[in-house]
């Protein structure tokens, strides 16, 4: 299915860690140039030579989603190593915890700019690299804030929300130009992020979960694969949840029911 993205160039940013590497590294499997972009620059040189060293082509771009002109530079860039823009993967977000009653607006602010306001500023400084390109558009939104809630992430939650009705008016405005705008949504994934929380923290993820497992990075690699490729080339607008039914017990009951 994903030969027909063999040869294309893949901008993802917040490509350095978690969701956004694996993201990364199975463009860069499949045959893409990627433009691997984040605020750290060892880390983004680590990854890159991951995928130079399996065969693949991959360079390292140092960027914060938050800065408009280093958004602008990084499309400028992808073009200037590669030759064309194809695919941008609107993955950069930041998670810091804070219950209401605490919360700054700043603290707020921060998670919008990079979250939200960072999804727009890197869609923006690519497009007209992906309207000569017919190309495609994929962020990584979540299950928090669409459909879910978590104590301490209303900053988060929002942004979230905010991703999704950024598409579907951008799929509006982009279709006539061929370039097509998809989210996923993913719900508890197994990533470095983990590490240290222990395995009693990690029992319990799992055990509100349908499939009774956390996703990996590679479950929400090949959907974006999928909203990349020749055979999505008629999605646009559309969300898909990756949560191993995380989303839909109405209650722990449900799940109890499961094992009887």
């Amino acid at each position: 299915m994903f030969k027909s993205l063999a040869g294309r160039t893949a901008v993802v940013t917040g490509a350095s860690k978690g969701i956004g590497r694996g993201i990364t590294r199975r463009l860069g499997v499949v045959g893409c140039s990627v433009l691997v972009v984040a605020r750290n620059t060892a880390e983004t040189e680590s990854v890159a030579r991951e995928i130079m060293q399996a065969g693949g082509k991959a360079s390292a771009f140092r960027a914060d989603v938050a800065d408009e002109s280093a958004m602008k530079l990084m499309a400028t860039t992808a073009v200037e190593r590669y030759g064309s823009l194809d695919i941008l993967c609107a993955n950069a977000g930041i998670v810091p915890a804070a219950k209401l009653e605490v919360m700054s607006g700043a603290e707020f602010d921060k998670v919008l700019a990079t979250n939200l306001r960072g999804t727009f500023l890197s869609v923006s400084a690519c497009l007209l690299a992906l309207k000569r390109a017919k190309g495609r558009i994929v962020v990584t939104s979540s299950i928090t804030g669409p459909i879910t809630g978590y104590p301490g992430w209303s900053h988060y939650g929002a942004s979230k929300a905010g991703q999704l009705g950024f598409i579907r008016t951008a799929a509006i405005e982009l279709a006539p130009a061929g370039v097509t705008i998809n989210a996923v949504m993913p719900g508890n994934i197994a990533t470095e992020g983990l590490d240290g929380l222990g395995l009693d923290y990690i029992a319990k993820m799992e055990s509100s979960i349908p499939m009774k497992r956390l996703g990996t990075v590679e479950d929400i690699a090949n959907a974006v694969l999928f909203f990349a490729s020749d055979e999505a080339g008629y999605i646009t607008g559309q969300t898909l949840v990756i949560d191993g039914g995380q989303t839909l017990p109405e209650s722990l009951m449900a799940l109890e029911e499961m094992s009887k």
